[in-house]
């Protein structure tokens, strides 16, 4: 299915499928009209000399020098060369992709006065040209200028630019939106695959199921925790845990107890930042803005994207949470003092078997790892001296998005770990799963035996693999009625990158 660019309503789910299946895109009709209108408002105001940011005069400190208007296209050409300073490894490929995306939307809204060409361009790369190599590292977000010279330089330089198009190009945040979208759309993946490996472990555990009571909802009503109440009541439907005596304690531990209500601050800062995205992926970013009712253009700082950087550091923050309460309940999980049952999850007791023991301690090394990636940035200060003191803001969002990206690769192997040690408990215990917690233990198995006496920790590299494409929790959740999160949009999965 094609997605058309209108520059008004592109949403997650549509750039996460041009960025990872690659469905064919095209620009709106309407979106080529405006943007023409628009563009005839640049000439008009380079026609009639005034002063025009990034288009009759230089950029940043450079702004005080002014632009004949006889070089102000070639300026825009000659500008991208100098902002090529793009450092570290090459980003995913779905990310350049996604960026493209976005940039391609950016102009189709209108305000940023380029050529129609220029989104064509980037449909055309889109749509089976060539994608360009992108550095991950360079930019302070504050306009992506670094990754967006190095896609312009590639895609552009067969095409003579006019006076502002080269601004147009570098001053907006595709590539900081781009990636976010994509790490957005992984996080709401493994927060399902996160519901799934909670409702086992709760299961395996024999926890007191009190806390998933409805008045918990009634009486906090926030909307995660409601959805998460629902969901783990839907998986543990049937389960043993309901009958009398089957609960071994009046109150669990919290990273059991407290499932739900950490689950669910997840799912409300996801939406909230769902929120973000929405009007982000739509929205002018750039400097100067086109007003065409009043014929001409304003200096704006429309680059400012601190709503966005602030939203990914409070979910990485959120995530780290669940993810270390994951790995509680994966560490309680082996000892029999929490559990009743053998040390280490063997099928016998008085062993001098490890068992699953020393997964454990693989999960606390990646738990540590995402808790360090939760540090947020948003509020760091690269230089206030750049650009003669005028540059002096910056939001990180690039790397606000990329260390989601990274903590979520990393959350997934914690749920697998979980849910490796959650099943091997369940199947130990003996009890009746419940309907939706049988069915993660037979999506798990198809990946992970049960561990048998002499045998060795399991290769989890499969189920790791299930649980970033969706997979898993797609096959557990197809049979609940709380299926999906609200705040989910339609994903190829964490981390999924089709190369060409």
């Amino acid at each position: 299915m094609t997605v058309t660019l209108t520059g008004q309503d592109l949403d997650r789910g549509e750039l996460v499928r041009v960025a990872r299946a690659r469905e064919p895109v095209s620009l709106g009709a309407d979106a080529r009209e405006r943007m023409l209108a628009t563009r005839a408002v640049v000439r008009r105001s380079v026609d009639r000399g005034l002063a025009v940011y990034g288009t009759t005069t230089g950029v940043g400190v450079l702004k005080r020098v002014d632009i004949a208007a006889a070089d102000a296209g070639s300026y825009s050409s000659w500008m991208l060369g100098h902002h090529l300073v793009g450092q570290g490894p090459a980003a995913p490929e779905d990310v350049v992709r996604a960026t493209i995306v976005r940039l391609a939307n950016h102009f189709a809204e209108g305000s940023p006065g380029v050529r129609p060409e220029l989104a064509e361009r980037l449909i055309a790369a889109l749509n089976g040209g060539r994608i360009p190599a992108v550095h991950a590292i360079g930019s302070v977000g504050s306009a992506d200028l670094a990754p967006l010279a190095e896609i312009a330089a590639a895609l552009f330089a067969d095409l003579p630019l006019e006076p502002g198009e080269g601004t147009a190009l570098l001053d907006n945040n595709a590539f900081a939106t781009g990636w976010a979208a994509l790490a957005v759309a992984d996080s709401a993946t493994l927060l399902d695959t996160m519901d799934v490996a909670g409702a086992v472990s709760l299961d395996g555990f024999a926890a007191n199921p009190s806390m998933l009571h409805p008045r918990i909802g009634e009486v906090r009503p926030h909307p995660g925790l409601r959805t998460s109440l629902d969901r783990l009541r839907s998986l543990l439907e049937g389960s043993a845990i309901h009958e009398p005596g089957v609960a071994r304690s009046l109150q669990d531990p919290l990273s059991f107890r407290n499932l739900p209500q950490i689950q669910g601050a997840c799912r409300d800062v996801l939406a909230h930042v769902d929120g973000v995205l929405a009007i982000e992926l739509n929205a002018n970013q750039g400097n100067p803005i086109v007003v065409p009712n009043e014929d001409r253009l304003v200096s704006v700082a429309n680059f400012e994207i601190l709503p966005l950087a602030a939203a990914l550091d409070y979910l990485r923050v959120v995530l780290a949470s669940a993810l270390t309460s994951a790995t509680e309940r994966i560490v309680k999980s082996m000892y029999p003092a929490w559990t009743g049952l053998p040390t280490g999850l063997t099928p016998e007791s008085d062993t001098t078997e490890a068992g699953l023991t020393y997964l454990s301690l693989a999960a606390q090394s990646l738990a540590v790892e995402a808790r360090l990636l939760a540090q947020p940035v948003s509020f760091e200060l690269a230089s206030t001296a750049h650009a003669e003191g005028i540059e002096d803001r910056t939001s990180m969002a690039p790397l606000a998005a990329r260390r989601l990206a990274e903590m979520v690769e990393l959350g997934a192997t914690i749920v697998a770990i979980e849910l490796a040690v959650a099943t091997q408990a369940l199947e130990i215990r003996g009890h009746r799963p419940g309907r939706g917690t049988g069915r993660a233990l037979a999506a798990v198995r198809a990946h992970v035996p049960f561990l048998r006496m002499g045998d060795h920790v399991p290769d989890l590299s499969s189920l790791v693999g299930v649980i970033r494409n969706g997979a898993l929790s797609n096959e557990v959740l197809a049979g609940s009625p709380a299926s999906r999160s609200a705040a989910a949009a339609p994903s190829r999965g964490i981390g999924h990158d089709d190369r060409a």
